[in-house]
């Protein structure tokens, strides 16, 4: 457990929000007139922000169903198929220390497939912790956890290479429930029965945690 908050408190730092350290120098700049040094630093990271900043994809579905993703195997994964089941959307990684949450996602996709459709997807946005390709990762999956449920191929959960259905999800003009940032490998965000997303869990939320299975069930 140790490893596992040193490895969120490291990211945490390195990803923190740039512009609220600009903000706070900028007051300090201010209250102590202005270093110059310190203001060209922090213009450089107001920029370099704007920089890795995702640009709204055109003709974004307004709706979860309109989204169809292309699945490790190569093939085509309509979310339409999906209408009056739950479905969890989680980002993952082979090399993370929540990696043996795979095992967890398919217990919880055994127990409750009837109702509950899990979609893995790979990504390498934090610390290159997925460096494996498509064909790689869907033997990992299987040789080691057994997963059964869907896997998409790998893509991006934030910054300028985002995948549209990631940024579905963590805008509110389009979810309907809020904006967020994906903070790490393993984060899991729950749509209902209608397509809307309804709950997003912290990477270190177990998939069969108390507070999962109570959002399933309802």
């Amino acid at each position: 457990m140790l490893h596992l908050l040193l490895e969120l408190r490291v990211h945490l730092y390195i990803d923190a929000n740039i512009q609220k350290y600009y903000r706070l120098g900028y007051q300090y700049c201010s209250t102590f007139a202005a270093n110059t040094t310190t203001m060209a630093f922090l213009n450089t990271l107001l920029m370099f922000s704007f920089l890795f900043a995702a640009p709204e994809p055109s003709n974004l579905p307004l709706s979860i169903y309109d989204f169809k993703i292309t699945s490790l195997e190569g093939q085509q994964i309509d979310l339409a198929q999906y209408k009056g089941k739950k479905i969890l959307i989680v980002n993952t990684a082979s090399k993370c220390g929540f990696t043996p949450q795979y095992q967890e996602l398919e217990t919880l996709y055994q127990l409750h497939k009837e109702k509950l459709i899990i979609i893995g997807c790979p990504a390498n946005n934090f610390f290159f912790q997925e460096p494996k390709g498509n064909e790689e990762i869907a033997t990992f999956c299987k040789r080691n956890y057994g997963v059964s449920f869907p896997m998409s191929q790998k893509l991006s959960v934030k910054g300028k290479d985002i995948a549209p259905i990631y940024y579905w999800l963590t805008h509110k003009k389009y979810n309907g429930l809020q904006d967020s940032k994906v903070k790490w490998n393993f984060q899991k965000y729950l749509i209902n029965e209608q397509g809307q997303l309804i709950h997003i869990f912290a990477p270190s939320t177990s998939p069969t945690s108390p507070e999962v299975l109570a959002a399933i069930a309802s």
